[in-house]
């Protein structure tokens, strides 16, 4: 019996406040899925070093890095961190977890550039994209930081408490989808 008090006492540092499993399960999905990004971006060593393929989906040309090969390592390089940002906004508990937008914008853009074989690299002019994304950003970040501020100095709240307080927390994948629009 003293085993199985042992088990169920680590097991309850596993679980959420309710008792529940889904937070685990849900989190050895999240960390499985972050553990695989190093074989994900391996992927594009499958693809062949020609310019030109016949899918059933159709043909396939690559003008501007004249290899599907370059065109794949380049789409890795920008589909990985993009998604390993999607998995950090949808689970940063933080006050300022809009700002990780920011970079999700950028890479976007990328990808969009790359896929667009008539464009110069995608580095080139991808800040005057972003400006837009930045100006509704920046100054809420600034206002909810002085939110905050304004209330350490009006209560006796500890920066975790008010965190908290100021915290969104959506019931499902739309509801977080919601807040950001």
């Amino acid at each position: 019996m003293h085993k199985k008090q042992q088990l169920e006492k680590i097991e309850s540092k596993f679980l959420d406040k309710k008792g529940n499993r889904k937070s685990l399960v849900i989190g050895s999905v999240i960390a499985t899925l972050i553990a695989t990004t190093p074989y994900l971006f391996s992927l594009h060593e499958s693809v062949p070093d020609i310019k030109v393929v016949n899918t059933f989906f159709g043909k396939y040309e690559s003008n501007y890095y004249e290899s599907l090969f370059v065109l794949s390592w380049t789409l890795t390089g920008k589909v990985i961190p993009l998604f390993l940002l999607f998995i950090w906004i949808f689970t940063c508990k933080h006050w300022w977890y809009h700002t990780i937008l920011v970079p999700i914008a950028m890479y976007c853009y990328q990808i969009i550039v790359v896929l667009n074989d008539d464009l110069v690299f995608a580095d080139n002019d991808q800040i005057l994209y972003l400006i837009p994304v930045m100006a509704i950003i920046i100054p809420s970040i600034y206002l909810i930081r002085a939110r905050i501020f304004n209330r350490i100095n009006e209560a006796n709240k500890s920066l975790e408490e008010l965190e908290e307080e100021l915290m969104l927390s959506p019931k499902n994948f739309w509801g977080k989808i919601k807040d950001y629009f």
